[in-house]
């Protein structure tokens, strides 16, 4: 007996690119090549189109149009992909006229976030976006179900289905904002818990495929996903750590960033995003390697501006220079660190500049009464303990705690 391995055949994909000069296209058509790739579809061949603006039927013009309908013929293409968002009639045309299954940019970015979505959390703000983006989309669906015109004679069952799944889809929308508004809630309640409890939190942002979680897991032994693909991680991750001067820290790892990041995902992510607006300390980090990296740190601030972390401590930070042969060409931007997150190069720096960036920590000396066993420990895990011993009075601690934990202490101090 012969045993056949069963294998997805992996989509054919055409990129196309329509140049209008709202961007620069040859790195946004690199881009939608890393999309396509990480949504598991093979970039086959681009095209690209010089125009002023987008053709009202298909995008691009027929001429270009005809073009891609012939490559698709001839190559067998299974998947067109359009680095731009497409109108449903634009969508509905381009299949006709090429006969091949098409998504653009948000489509594309969206799908992916649905496969990488692994808690409760994530699933919802994927379905979210997904259903907020298709809303609109309905109404040009629902054309070919329905009759067009007013009066006896033209309420036909489409335009019932049509309000039926708009309905549906409105109800469904409802509810997932009131189960996401369950969830920011209880993120609140763990950031106002943290804070309570003096825990000073640096959050890693910055560009998708940065490095992010391989800097975590190198931090922290996390244990994060890490694959060379964009979006991999789409749930924040919080791990302990300690810096050299004693003091702890929650490191976060958040989701990544992207240029014209579609706001459906902006809108339903927020209150992921908004964990890096909370952290006392936010770690910047990009590709050093990539000839993009300065604009991708532009890109991550401006993000975090209109999340309000302007007043935090930001540290640019550069990783993947083992990427780099000569150490000159690292670009340097600011204050920016540069570090391997692969190698382990450039973390001591790194961890020197979180703890000179860190809310100044209080020396303090101690004593607490045996009863306060729970606040013994909470100087043990959230400040840098120099001295400790136990005494018939109690434990006297001689430590440097954040301010937020002076109230707390402030009955026990003995100097």
């Amino acid at each position: 007996m012969k045993m056949h391995e069963n294998r997805e055949k992996k989509e054919r994909a055409l990129l196309v690119e329509l140049d209008t000069g709202a961007w620069e296209a040859k790195p946004a058509l690199a881009e939608l090549y890393e999309l396509t790739r990480s949504a598991g579809a093979v970039p086959f061949g681009t095209i690209t189109q010089k125009r002023p603006a987008p053709d009202a039927a298909t995008c691009v013009g027929r001429g270009m149009m005809e073009e891609i309908s012939g490559f698709c013929k001839k190559y067998e293409i299974d998947l067109l992909v359009f680095d731009c968002e497409l109108t449903p009639t634009q969508l509905r045309n381009i299949e006709k006229i090429s006969g091949t299954k098409t998504v653009d940019r948000t489509m594309l970015i969206l799908d992916i976030f649905a496969a990488n979505a692994r808690s409760r959390e994530g699933r919802l703000q994927v379905e979210l976006a997904q259903l907020e983006y298709l809303l609109p989309r309905l109404s040009e669906k629902g054309v070919g179900l329905s009759r067009l015109g007013g009066g006896i004679g033209t309420r036909g069952p489409g335009e019932s289905k049509l309000e039926t799944d708009r309905r549906h889809i409105r109800k469904r929308i409802d509810v997932l904002n009131r189960q996401l508004d369950d969830v920011k809630r209880r993120r609140e309640q763990q950031i106002r818990r943290r804070q309570k409890n003096g825990i000073v939190t640096v959050a890693l942002v910055g560009y998708t495929n940065a490095g992010k979680s391989t800097l975590m897991n190198t931090l922290t032994n996390a244990g994060v996903l890490v694959e060379d693909k964009l979006f991999a991680t789409l749930d924040p991750t919080a791990r302990a750590l300690k810096l050299p001067g004693g003091e702890k820290v929650m490191l976060i790892d958040t989701v990544g960033f992207l240029r014209r990041l579609p706001y459906h995902l902006i809108d339903a992510f927020r209150s992921t995003l908004e964990q890096a607006a909370e952290a006392d300390v936010i770690l910047n980090v990009c590709d050093a390697s990539s000839p993009e990296a300065r604009e991708h740190l532009e890109i991550t601030k401006n993000l975090l501006a209109s999340l309000g972390c302007t007043e935090r401590p930001i540290i640019p930070v550069m990783n993947k220079c083992d990427l780099i042969p000569a150490l000159t060409s690292i670009p340097m931007i600011g204050e920016a660190v540069r570090v391997s997150a692969k190698t382990g190069e450039g973390i001591p720096t790194l961890l020197k500049a979180i703890e000179e960036n860190l809310p100044d920590y209080l020396p303090v000396k101690l004593l607490l009464p045996f009863s306060e066993a729970s606040l013994a420990d909470r100087v043990r895990t959230v400040g840098a303990i120099e001295s400790e011993e136990y005494t018939p009075e109690g434990y006297r601690l001689t430590a440097r705690v954040p301010p937020s934990m002076m109230s707390d202490v402030w009955d026990y101090l003995i100097d």
